[in-house]
């Protein structure tokens, strides 16, 4: 594939055929992804390929949890979990949230892919090695997100690697609210920390050949924040 035409077409697949992926394909897949750059090119992701289906299954309660969770946050009007947020109306949302997955229960569908998480092909779990993070904003008083400069790279590179596949997916941060179970569950160790759940499979549709995004005049300008914008192709 045309890198480029690759750049501009790779979204997030969360529906997938039932199609298996096989452990050749998947190694491949991370035998090109490992090639994502790291601060000092310590490398410092560990990845499980999640294959167990009890394992799986309660992988995907976990990840419900959140997933109600970030509903009602979003029905509420607000971004969920944003650094910076009205924690106050953020908190009454998730009050609301038991209500929302007795009402999915109840309704008795198979829902999407929150509910079917433990049915994709392909689960990887993707940790960080916290000693392996320059994580140089560690100390700053706000939000810290530098040491995911080492990780999410990766990440990305078995998304385009699975392209070329003929597969798609996803990268979820869904888990992360359940991080010390999904860890007891993985056997993950203190010093680890989850930076994502990535979904594999055969696309159940065919994905765009070009995604809809904004234009580059609308997030970057000239010198300052509030210089000129800076003209690009759309």
């Amino acid at each position: 594939m045309d890198l480029i035409d690759t750049l501009r077409s790779t979204g997030a697949v969360r529906e997938f055929t039932a199609d298996p992926v096989p452990d050749d394909v998947l190694a491949r897949i991370l035998d090109t992804a490992r090639f994502a750059p790291s601060g000092g090119n310590r490398q410092g992701w560990r990845l499980v390929v999640v294959q167990d289906p009890a394992i799986r299954r309660s992988l995907r309660d976990l990840y419900l949890a959140g997933w109600y969770d970030y509903l009602a946050i979003m029905l509420a009007g607000l971004t969920p979990w944003a650094p910076l947020t009205d924690r106050a109306a953020e908190a009454s949302a998730i009050a609301g949230s038991a209500r929302l997955a007795e009402e999915a229960r109840a309704a008795g569908a198979r829902g999407g892919f929150a509910e079917q998480l433990d049915e994709v092909p392909v689960l990887l779990a993707l940790f960080a090695d916290l000693r392996a993070l320059a994580a140089v904003d560690r100390d700053h008083s706000r939000y810290t997100f530098a040491g995911g400069a080492s990780i999410y790279p990766f990440a990305w590179n078995v998304l385009l690697a699975a392209r070329a596949e003929g597969l798609g997916g996803v990268i979820t941060t869904m888990p992360i609210r359940q991080e010390a179970e999904v860890k007891a569950l993985l056997g993950a160790p203190d010093e680890l920390a989850l930076a994502a759940v990535i979904a594999l499979g055969h696309p159940r549709e065919a994905p765009p050949t070009r995604l809809r995004r904004s234009t580059v005049a609308s997030f970057t300008t000239v010198d300052r924040l509030d210089g000129p914008p800076f003209g690009g192709a759309g």
